[in-house]
């Protein structure tokens, strides 16, 4: 069972991998290329998985690419965010662990629940990171990783003392069904 922490006992980080895209094969530029069919339906299944955990978000601030923004709306229409109220940050097109993590310590620190949409290999490695526990090589696409951090300020997140509090993708045998 997942908790949702408030601002008092310190904050929820989600990283979500963007869904299966089409194929890199010269038809798109890497940025625009688009979901996959499969893509669309994995984030609406992950989206709908967020819900059933009962997951409030403060901010969705993706990549700017489009299949990060896809899987950012689909996702944000499933658990009823506003569209409008997605964020974009160009840093995190192909981000490394590192500047994912400048991105992430410059949020505001009123924001307790903050999902960030990019790519592999650097949210693979920064969930790893701020996880020792998870331990994972590659997160498969559609992937969350739910992390409770207990720190008062964004700015701390690269020191901060984390707790895995799930970790999901499409294809996981264990997803939940219900939540509470």
């Amino acid at each position: 069972m997942s908790r949702v922490p408030d601002s008092s006992s310190g904050k929820r980080l989600l990283l979500l991998r963007h869904a299966k895209a089409v194929p890199a094969d010269g038809t798109f530029a890497d940025i625009a290329r688009p979901l996959a069919p499969r893509g669309e339906r994995d984030s609406r299944h992950m989206g709908q998985r967020m819900l059933r955990r009962h997951e409030k978000l403060d901010l969705i601030l993706a990549s700017p690419s489009v299949r990060t923004r896809q899987t950012a709306e689909i996702v944000a229409a499933a658990i009823d965010y506003p569209r409008d109220k997605i964020a974009f940050d160009e840093r995190l097109y192909l981000a490394d662990p590192e500047e994912i993590a400048v991105v992430i310590a410059a949020q505001s620190e009123s924001l307790p629940r903050l999902l960030i949409v990019g790519h592999n290999p650097g949210l693979s490695e920064l969930a790893n990171r701020l996880s020792p526990e998870l331990a994972v090589d590659d997160l498969p696409t559609a992937a969350i990783v739910a992390l409770d951090v207990e720190i008062t300020s964004w700015t701390d997140i690269a020191a901060s003392v984390n707790r895995l509090a799930y970790y999901d993708f499409p294809k996981n045998p264990n997803a939940p069904t219900t939540i509470r």
